[in-house]
């Protein structure tokens, strides 16, 4: 008898420590309404637009001058995207496909679809930064919650985002990163009060090839379609770009290589019997 009121009594102080986590229930109402699918509003390459001239070093602008050039030669300049590489923060947070905000308690997740799926996790469980962390395009956003207003609910989710991998730029008139992986990204993202359909998203980056922050007021609006469509991007699919070793080519209709630059050399065919 004693062997089976012992098997009860544990059901029991189980049952009572388990009913607590069970029965708490979120109050997604102190959270702002992040809910659709967010559009943006304009041109994405749009960075000089909105913040004005880049306050480069005099080195990064060289690198950007070597950039502009490169492009006016037919090459890809610095904008890694051709070759299918995740446009990474802060480009992809400039809205070049829509994107999708999904506030939890402990994490809010970014998902955009934008040469491939790309997706950020802001963390808002009141970690620390990684002591031994790994590099990615998104980087590594540890975020907070803000009652600016005092009444009770969230308004703004403020952002800071490091880790961040190379190559990246910030549009495609690819504006450099420094090569020192330093790059800090701190962000306020926040509704319209006016207008709850609108969202911004001031975005500042801290970064070497910079003499200053600099900074700008991203904007997007909700769709106002219940249920909208959402589609699935695969670069490679269709990607005309190629690169190889250093050199960028292009496929033609035909199914041919070609140069993307003016008096382009072709690849090295050293493995390629060759034709008389």
């Amino acid at each position: 008898m004693s062997y089976r009121s012992s098997i009860c009594a544990v059901a029991l102080a189980t049952a009572q420590l388990a009913t607590p986590s069970a029965a708490q229930v979120v109050d997604f109402g102190k959270y702002p309404d992040f809910k659709g699918q967010w559009v943006r509003t304009g041109n994405p390459n749009n960075w000089r637009q909105l913040a004005g001239p880049p306050p480069l070093t005099p080195e990064y602008q060289k690198t950007f001058d070597d950039v502009q050039a490169d492009l006016k030669a037919g090459g890809p300049g610095n904008w890694p995207s051709t070759f299918c590489i995740p446009a990474g923060m802060p480009a992809m947070m400039s809205f070049y496909d829509p994107a999708e905000i999904i506030v939890m308690p402990e994490i809010t997740y970014i998902l955009i679809s934008h040469n491939d799926d790309s997706y950020r996790r802001i963390y808002t469980d009141g970690r620390d930064w990684p002591a031994e962390p790994e590099l990615t395009f998104a980087g590594y956003s540890i975020g907070k919650w803000i009652d600016e207003d005092g009444d009770g609910k969230y308004d703004v989710l403020e952002v800071e985002t490091r880790f961040l991998k190379l190559p990246r730029g910030y549009d495609t008139s690819g504006l450099p990163f420094h090569s020192d992986n330093q790059a800090i990204i701190k962000e306020r993202i926040y509704l319209d009060k006016a207008d709850r359909n609108t969202l911004y998203d001031e975005i500042t980056v801290i970064d070497h090839a910079m003499t200053r922050p600099y900074s700008k007021k991203q904007k997007a609006t909700r769709n106002p379609n219940p249920r909208p469509v959402w589609h699935s991007d695969v670069c490679s699919e269709n990607n005309s770009h190629i690169r190889i070793a250093n050199e960028p080519y292009y496929l033609s209709a035909d199914g041919k290589l070609m140069p993307s630059k003016k008096n382009q050399a072709p690849p090295d065919l050293s493995y390629f019997k060759q034709t008389q």
